[in-house]
């Protein structure tokens, strides 16, 4: 695993054995390195602002809600790189993790150099004043977080976001199997965390902002149907949002 801040993200094999483990601790640590000094020299650019932005603001939220949200993803990620058999599941791991490992250590520097906490103090995605950017039928934010969940890990209240028993159970499984949980638990992870990346690129205040979260969006849609066709191919139908 690699530590930065209060923030554990984890690290994992790639293809190849333990030539391919060390490209991919290569690019990883490239990833956060670069990512969280894009972050920090960004912010300091930014929209021309003299003060950083307010604790409460859509940027502040963002960064700190689609850092937890990506983060998981990570974790995912990697239990795939060992579990899964199908090369097209593990390049698509592969790409989620260097692609959002660099995007949470720019997140993770704009929070640092703006004095902000890592992760939101209190609920979630409070920073958003409804579910609107996205086409995915969900709750209302306020719903979403009063909702009971499996998971007392970070951001389990944020839609698409899997709990600790459906991460163990993704852990034990292995071969085709996983290939399709994973798929399906990643295609659900998306799909709750467009609707941020999409109300970000709307509505927040610095241009590095929107800018990042633009990419998401187009990045994850992209994704998503990668996911959708690989799951039709497999018979398989996407998992209900929770």
């Amino acid at each position: 695993m690699t530590e930065v801040g209060d923030s554990v993200v984890p690290v994992a094999p790639a293809p190849g054995g333990p030539a391919g483990l060390g490209r991919l601790l290569a690019v990883a640590v490239f990833a956060l390195v670069v990512g969280l000094y894009l972050g920090i020299s960004a912010s300091g650019l930014g929209s021309g602002h003299s003060e950083p932005p307010a604790q409460d603001s859509v940027d502040v939220g963002f960064a700190q809600d689609m850092s937890v949200h990506h983060s998981q993803a990570v974790e995912m990620s990697a239990i795939a790189l060992t579990n899964a058999t199908d090369p097209a599941v593990r390049t698509l791991a592969y790409d989620v993790i260097t692609t959002q490992q660099s995007q949470w250590g720019t997140m993770q520097g704009w929070l640092a150099m703006w004095d902000r906490p890592l992760q939101t103090p209190g609920t979630p995605m409070t920073w958003m004043d409804g579910t609107e950017g996205g086409p995915e039928t969900m709750p209302t934010m306020a719903e979403h977080a009063a909702s009971p969940t499996a998971s007392g890990t970070p951001g389990s209240s944020m839609p698409g976001m899997a709990t600790t028993s459906e991460l163990d159970t993704l852990r034990r499984t292995t071969g085709p199997v996983f290939d399709t949980r994973y798929l399906q638990l990643l295609l659900r992870h998306h799909q709750g965390g467009l609707p941020m990346a999409r109300y970000a690129a709307a509505n927040a205040s610095e241009h590095v902002v929107t800018t990042l979260a633009q990419q998401i969006t187009d990045t994850q849609e992209a994704e998503s149907t990668t996911m959708q066709q690989l799951l039709t191919a497999r018979g398989a139908a996407p998992l209900p949002m929770k």
